[in-house]
């Protein structure tokens, strides 16, 4: 995972049409339907925070993981504001290293996608594994391969508002199966605009690889659902949520 320095000035006017508290509340529904109520939660690449707080205002005890020191600042902030107060740790996935066990984790928006190396990804399974108590879920999403290939793609986005201009330009290696992601922000300063620029990629995984690599790091998959869904994902799903149990 990047660093995402300046992306984090941008991540929450980016993600503001996200619907935090219904995702998590969707997330929940998941830990119930499949008995594994959580008391303490590891979310990892918590980002700003957005999910944090959602599940701390649902009584759960949160362990906040990112690797970008940048985007936990914003995110201790709102811990201010909010008057709540997780464990916030700057890791990544790979490094994770808490100082003891959690009864659930969760990993939301496409962020084991930008996990774009195979061996990381693996190592970063293990260590949710290594530090999840036996019979506990991960629950995670993901982007597809057929948003990588058909949405994502080569395209080019825009988005504007009041005080900002935004450029989001694709490159698909449909090989590798890595979408290089370029972004541009424009952002107005009386009548001219300042632009900054910051660049990640994303990789598209197959159900299969994920699966293939969770049983590699002691978990069994217990579902696959379309997203904000409990049913199987079509064709063409855009995001996949995984439902993993820690067997041993």
């Amino acid at each position: 995972m990047s660093g995402y320095g300046l992306f984090s000035k941008y991540y929450d006017k980016l993600n503001e049409d996200i619907d935090y508290k219904g995702r998590a509340g969707y997330l929940r529904g998941l830990f119930s339907r499949f008995e594994s109520e959580p008391t303490l939660l590891l979310d990892l690449a918590c980002g700003t925070g957005g999910f944090t707080f959602e599940f701390l205002k649902q009584g759960i005890d949160v362990i906040a993981v990112d690797p970008s020191e940048e985007m936990l600042g914003i995110a201790r902030e709102k811990a201010v504001t909010e008057e709540m107060n997780p464990l916030f740790l700057c890791q990544s996935g790979a490094e994770l290293d808490l100082y003891g066990t959690v009864d659930s984790a969760v990993c939301c928006l496409d962020s084991i996608n930008h996990i774009t190396d195979r061996e990381e990804l693996e190592e970063t399974f293990k260590k949710v594994s290594l530090f999840l108590e036996p019979g506990k879920l991960f629950i995670f999403d993901v982007n597809t391969v057929y948003k990588h290939e058909n949405i994502l793609a080569d395209n080019t986005f825009v988005r504007e508002s009041d005080d900002m201009f935004f450029v989001w330009q694709n490159s698909y290696d449909e090989e590798e199966k890595i979408t290089d992601i370029y972004l541009d922000f424009f952002l107005k300063k009386g009548d001219n605009y300042i632009r900054e620029s910051e660049d990640f990629s994303e990789r598209a995984y197959s159900d299969e690889e994920l699966t293939a690599l969770l049983e590699k790091a002691g978990f069994r998959v217990e579902a696959i659902f379309g997203d904000m869904s409990e049913e199987a994902p079509s064709a063409d799903s855009e995001r996949n949520i995984f439902v993993a149990r820690k067997v041993n």
